[in-house]
């Protein structure tokens, strides 16, 4: 074998590999997937819910767990989703369904609009626009859904995002308009 055949690692490698070891991270010190409590919630902020969603004391929603996907950053006014296209995520076109892409496009884009939630707020999507520009399959082995606040108002907030691959490759692109409610 000739020193031209070895691979040589490039920025997607690098870029997977920090995403592998971030999975990782979250991984050993998340709850299972489940509900939490009202107590856990009371007082927090959105960016301190998903801070303690990030340090384990929260459980991952069960959905997180059905698709495989998971939180793995989250800052205000800017979350990420990272997912592992599977084929049991596939529709029968032979490429993955667009309704997991939307799925955690629109996690993406409605939790980057409730980090900016003061306690005692809460949201619900009310619109989600996706644009599907490129298949997706299990040759891929992680993608990140990537969520960006535009406007964050008292009743209205709105994003916008991206899902890409580790080589920065663009599968889709979505926009979300939230509603933002009292918490029960």
């Amino acid at each position: 074998m000739t020193l031209a055949a070895v691979h040589t690692p490039t920025s997607a490698d690098a870029t997977l590999a920090a995403w592998q070891a971030r999975e990782t991270q979250l991984r050993a010190r998340r709850l299972q997937p489940g509900l939490g409590r009202p107590e856990q919630f009371a007082g927090r902020s959105g960016i301190q819910i998903f801070e303690a969603m990030l340090a384990g004391e929260i459980p991952v929603p069960p959905i997180s767990g059905t698709l495989d996907f998971m939180l793995v950053e989250a800052e205000p006014g800017r979350v990420q989703f990272q997912g592992r296209p599977q084929f049991a995520h596939y529709n029968p076109m032979g490429s993955v369904h667009g309704g997991w892409i939307a799925t955690l496009l629109d996690s993406a884009l409605a939790c980057a609009v409730h980090t900016l939630l003061p306690p005692g707020k809460s949201y619900t999507t009310v619109e989600l626009k996706v644009n599907y520009v490129k298949a997706l399959t299990d040759r891929v082995p992680l993608v990140r859904a990537i969520g960006e606040i535009i406007y964050s108002g008292g009743k209205i907030g709105t994003a916008q995002g991206r899902l890409v691959g580790p080589d920065g490759t663009l599968f889709a692109h979505a926009t979300t308009t939230c509603i933002v409610l009292d918490a029960r």
